[in-house]
């Protein structure tokens, strides 16, 4: 009996056991969407490029090749539509798709999407370029983002992006003159265009009928080796962006980073006025670094900060003279240029919203103003406290002042001398005072004010 039981115990224990086991797997397995695949059912990854290109889509990019090369994936779907972005971020996103052990299919799409400027080179570089109909691709001239330089420049840096380009279009099999002729004179192709010019491989309504077309095709990989595709029926795993490419990507917004660092500075000017809060401080420090960060991301014209630094001294200067408001307009003015001149963007995607900006320019102008007028004044005002807060005050002689007694003043008993005898009761108005001793006049005379001694 004390062996079955033994056993029973045993039993139940392993049962235990392997139910906790399961409790802490599944929900891990149910968050990532693991599901079991099938024997012989091939899995393609696939990436959503649905922003602007900059450092943060590139950190994007990296992290799905990685990611789809190291799970096993036949290949990596890319579903692109971007209106471009920068340079360099371009280049090590072209960079990571030509260094992917598995072939990469760029398709431009839904109905409506594009693959402007930067995006344009994206798609070239792919294994596999496809595009859905009624979308567009091409646009793709050089654009300065700190002002256009001297023609000597200029040629320099649209014959490099030119090279690029030709670079790995030629090795893809493309047609290198029409994708040139998309970044010399900004040329657009809508899908079929794109595929009469060879630029593009397929065109395709949907991502399934996609997958079904390119099923058995061979490609030639950048490095000259053929693979071939294996995409009939297959499992789509979507790489989902992580917390921080969520909040990197936000951050990045140009408008999120003036908004940071417009409340950020508010909220630090109170903290100084406001001495042992600490919150405002300590919420307005964080707020201006994560602007900062934001910022750096993003390319910044030296000029608009200067147009900021000159925004502020013009307040300071408003608040403590006094310019009829001349002072403030002017700052405001200077807000209004160095906020929307702040990012040099290649797309207005990545610019700073108009309206966005003379909105925070009105509003951190006028607060400004305001609550630096009321700090001077509050720092101009003597303080008050004691007999000296009594100066001005009405009270009423308790006794005859002959002319010294006590009169009662806001409630309190103070020791007063008039300047001639008065009755009990008499109205008395506060001038001034001795020390600890009042000096009072009958309310209504024509006496000036003494100073405190």
């Amino acid at each position: 009996m004390e062996r079955h039981g033994e056993r029973i115990r045993i039993g139940w224990a392993q049962i235990a056991s392997s139910a906790l086991l399961l409790l802490l797997v599944l929900p891990a397995c149910l968050a990532r969407g693991d599901q079991p695949v099938p024997a012989g059912q091939p899995v393609v990854d696939k990436f959503v490029l649905d922003d602007t290109i900059q450092p943060v889509s590139a950190d994007e990019l990296k992290r799905a090749i990685r990611h789809a090369n190291s799970d096993g994936a036949s290949a990596l779907l890319i579903q692109m539509d971007t209106p471009g972005g920068m340079v360099e971020s371009m280049r090590a996103m072209v960079a990571d798709i030509l260094a992917s052990r598995i072939p990469v299919i760029v398709y431009v799409g839904p109905s409506g999407a594009r693959a402007g400027s930067a995006g344009f080179f994206i798609l070239e570089a792919a294994d596999v370029a496809a595009m859905a109909p009624g979308t567009e691709a091409g646009a793709a001239h050089v654009v300065f983002e700190l002002g256009k330089p001297d023609a000597t420049e200029e040629q320099k840096v649209e014959n490099d992006a030119e090279a690029f380009l030709r670079s790995y279009v030629t090795r893809r099999n493309r047609n290198a003159e029409a994708a040139a002729a998309a970044m010399q004179s900004s040329h657009s192709y809508t899908a079929e265009e794109a595929l009469d010019q060879h630029l593009i491989d397929v065109v395709s309504n949907q991502e399934s009928q996609l997958l079904q077309t390119l099923d058995g095709r061979q490609v030639t990989r950048f490095d000259g080796n053929k693979t071939t595709l294996h995409t009939a029926g297959a499992r789509v795993d979507l790489v989902k962006p992580t917390l921080r490419d969520d909040l990197l990507g936000w951050l990045v917004n140009p408008n999120i980073a003036l908004l940071l660092l417009v409340g950020g500075a508010l909220l630090i000017y109170l903290e100084f006025n406001v001495p042992g809060t600490i919150v405002p401080g300590a919420l307005g420090t964080l707020m201006i670094l994560l602007a900062i960060f934001a910022l750096d991301l993003l390319p910044i014209r030296y000029t608009a900060v200067l147009l900021l630094v000159a925004a502020i001294v013009l307040m300071l200067l408003e608040a403590k003279f006094g310019g009829h408001g001349a002072l403030a307009i002017a700052g405001i003015v200077c807000l209004t240029f160095g906020m929307l001149t702040l990012v040099a963007a290649p797309v207005p995607e990545m610019r700073v919203n108009p309206l966005i900006a003379i909105a925070i320019s009105a509003a951190f102008g006028v607060i400004t103003v305001l609550l630096i007028r009321i700090a001077v004044r509050a720092r101009r005002r003597k303080a008050r406290i004691g007999a000296d807060a009594l100066i001005g005050a009405r009270a009423t002689a308790m006794e005859p002042l002959g002319p010294a007694g006590h009169i009662l003043v806001e409630g309190e008993i103070w020791q007063a001398v008039a300047s001639q005898p008065l009755p009990a009761g008499a109205p008395l108005t506060v001038v001034g005072h001795d020390h600890m001793v009042l000096r009072v006049e009958p309310l209504g005379a024509s006496q000036p004010v003494q100073s405190a001694v």
